[in-house]
């Protein structure tokens, strides 16, 4: 399961996955701040007989990768220069187990920058049912993974980045992160340069839109958890005449601001601990105390403790600063809580005691940073350059200092790290490609949008708001904690609506809700 980060000085917000290379991007100097243009929906024409024809022509060619199918998908590096570079995106098949497929399904698992190959080989994806049904077919976005993957720093660096305080509280502080970003982006710059304009979510769709077509398949059947809700979202919107069956789950609200989106998930966070702890307090031996009230101060006291004093784990040489401490606590938060609560109270206990190694160890599941010190994805490299240019950043040092009672006030705990979340797009070189706005996707069939009302990383009030935006949007409600529902909240119902959906086209009743 991967989440990303939501704390430090690179892991900024939280990153919205669902579960947990060859090219190296492009060796280039650093060049000034560019803006990309628009991408605009192709019309049929285009398809056809236009630029992009040789695109949506092209034939894969499958190749046997374990008991998978892997290819490449060849896409322009930049949509309104379509006999530009071009880019490949890595793409992997899991062939339906029956006789009578109705097509492919195209999975992501979230992000941005969660590798869509990796989650269709891991084989969790689906029921046997659907499976039965669908190619479940994966893919790395642009600039994720195996596809052409944003490079910035090295895994000694980015230890350095995530360990870093990511909630100044005085101007030195505040001067060591933005000098942590600049190294960061120059970095990205360098080793990546002419890819930054040309990872948004607009582009991803269009990508998302060619592969539906070289597949074979007139409508996109698509499976998107967190992040890629919001891919599937912009899908919707620039292609909704070739809307199949969508599900999105874990819901990510496109009308959302930078700063609107950090506070909905300084919410969502506080009511899932806010859960952990009421579970807590009315067990045996809960480490943080014996009611709300102290268990909340106790926690509290404890992040100041290891703020000023990490504590030791493992590997004498990274102790555990209190933003990874906060990654380790906000880890078992994406589980369901009989998975994830006892797990909690475990690392909670020993950081009571003075060892930081379970709480580090949980942190490192967030970060997918492997016991040899490799992180094993590009994803918090991927992430920020996404991040950066999908939405407007609003918000420089002072206004984040204002906005810090309001985030304080939703989060105590949580709230002025997410409040600070969003300052290295404020040096970002390359401009947002678009500004948040409600999609409609008016004409397209109907789109499955699920939420759980308990889910820290995507709240359940953006799925309500993503249900309403669309015009065919239908909803289905998981009551729980953890995030994401199909296949990862253990709901019969929940699991039954979407393979109802999946293989025949049935929606759930309006207003349904599982628990």
């Amino acid at each position: 399961m991967t989440r990303g980060a939501g704390a430090g000085g690179l892991a900024l917000v939280l990153l919205l996955a669902a579960c947990s290379s060859d090219d190296p991007g492009t060796d280039a100097e650093p060049e000034p701040a560019r803006t990309p243009t628009t991408t605009a929906e192709p019309t049929d024409d285009e398809v056809v007989t236009g630029p992009l024809a040789s695109y949506y022509a092209q034939e894969l060619a499958w190749a046997a990768c374990d008991e998978f199918e892997c290819a490449t998908l060849e896409v322009p590096l930049d949509y309104d220069d379509p006999t530009g570079d071009t880019i490949e995106l890595a793409v992997l098949r899991v062939p339906a187990t029956g006789d009578e497929p109705i097509g492919s399904l195209l999975v992501n698992p979230g992000g941005p920058g969660a590798s869509g190959v990796r989650y269709a080989r891991s084989g969790r994806v689906v029921t046997s049912d659907v499976h039965e049904r669908y190619h479940i077919v994966g893919f790395d976005p642009r600039g994720v993974g195996e596809s052409a993957p944003i490079d910035c720093v090295d895994d000694a660096d980015l230890d350095q980045l995530v360990a870093i305080d990511g909630a100044p509280s005085d101007e030195d502080e505040l001067g060591r992160l933005r000098d942590a970003h600049q190294a960061f982006i120059e970095g990205c710059e360098q080793r990546s340069g002419e890819l930054l304009p040309h990872v948004a979510t607009v582009d991803v769709a269009r990508d998302l839109d060619v592969l539906r077509a070289v597949l074979g398949d007139r409508s996109l059947h698509y499976l998107g958890k967190s992040y890629g809700t919001y891919i599937g979202a912009h899908y919707a919107e620039l292609f909704p005449e070739r809307v199949g069956r969508l599900v999105l789950d874990g819901a990510v609200d496109p009308s959302l601001s930078g700063s609107e989106f950090a506070l909905g998930q300084a919410a969502g966070i506080e009511r899932a601990l806010d859960a952990y702890v009421s579970w807590c307090v009315e067990q045996n031996e809960c480490p943080l105390g014996p009611n709300e009230r102290v268990a909340r101060e106790t926690l509290t006291a404890l992040l100041d403790i290891i703020d000023d004093d990490p504590l030791p784990a493992d590997d004498p040489s990274r102790p555990l600063t209190q933003p990874l401490a906060m990654l380790g606590i906000l880890t078992p938060l994406y589980l369901p809580p009989e998975q994830g609560y006892e797990l909690l109270t475990a690392a909670l206990t020993e950081a009571q005691a003075g060892n930081g190694s379970v709480l580090m160890y949980l942190a490192d599941r967030y970060l997918e940073r492997d016991e040899d010190g490799t992180y094993a994805t590009n994803q918090l490299e991927a992430f920020n350059a996404v991040h950066c240019v999908d939405r407007p950043n609003e918000l420089d040092p002072a206004a984040i200092e204002e906005s810090l009672e309001e985030f304080e006030d939703v989060s105590p705990t949580f709230g002025p790290f997410l409040a600070w979340g969003g300052l290295v797009c404020e040096q970002w070189p390359v401009e947002p490609v678009t500004t948040p706005a409600p999609v409609t996707a008016a004409g397209a069939e109907p789109i499955l949008v699920v939420g759980t009302t308990g889910d820290l990383a995507t709240p359940y009030e953006w799925a309500e708001s993503l249900a309403e935006q669309l015009e065919s949007g239908v909803l289905l409600t998981y009551e729980g904690f953890g995030h994401l529902a199909y296949l990862s909240a253990g709901s019969d119902c929940v699991d039954s609506a979407v393979d109802a959906y999946l293989l025949d086209g049935e929606l759930p009743e309006e207003g349904e809700v599982c628990s």
